[in-house]
Order: structure tokens, then sequence, then C-alpha cells
């Protein structure tokens, strides 16, 4: 699974944004803020990946372990999943 396309992530005064660009601008109204987690995240679902796959990249990037790891993953692919961010 990865993000769709036509949305980009900026860093913007400190804060890390997602806005709609192209086509998805009309389908998505809104923005996204991210914390730092959640851009990792992001920028870890901009590739075609698996939740595992993710969860690997987690676990090597911070110091935390695989459930913890594997809950915030999951939590993450949930709110992209609400919001029809994924390609699946």
């Amino acid at each position: 699974m990865k993000i769709k396309s036509g949305f980009a992530k900026r860093e913007i005064a400190g804060s890390n944004i997602v806005v709609p660009v192209g086509k998805q601008s009309t389908n998505f109204n809104g923005m996204i803020t991210l914390n730092g987690s959640g851009a990792f995240f992001w920028d870890c679902f901009c590739k075609d990946i698996t939740i595992d796959d993710a969860v690997k990249m987690v676990t090597d990037e911070y110091e935390i372990d695989e459930a913890t790891a594997r809950t915030d993953v999951e939590a993450f692919v949930k709110m992209l999943r609400d919001n029809s961010l994924l390609d699946e």
C-alpha cells in the first residue's frame, strides 16, 4: 500500500503539512498537520510497502519496541484509510 498521488508534504514554519495538489485539490478539502513521527510514517508510505515493512523502518529509526511501533503504524494507516489517502 502507498499514499495516493496528488498530495505534497511540506515543512512550513517548523510544521509538517500535507496538502492536496492538482486533481486531488478538488477531491480533498483541507490539509493535514503531522508531528515528527507522522511525517516519518508519511515518508514511509510514499513507497509501496506493507505494514510489516513500515514497522521495521520505525524500529530501525526510533528506540521503540516492535509492539508499540506496530500499534502506532496501524493507527496511522487507519487515519490514511479513513481519509481515503491510500492506494491499496
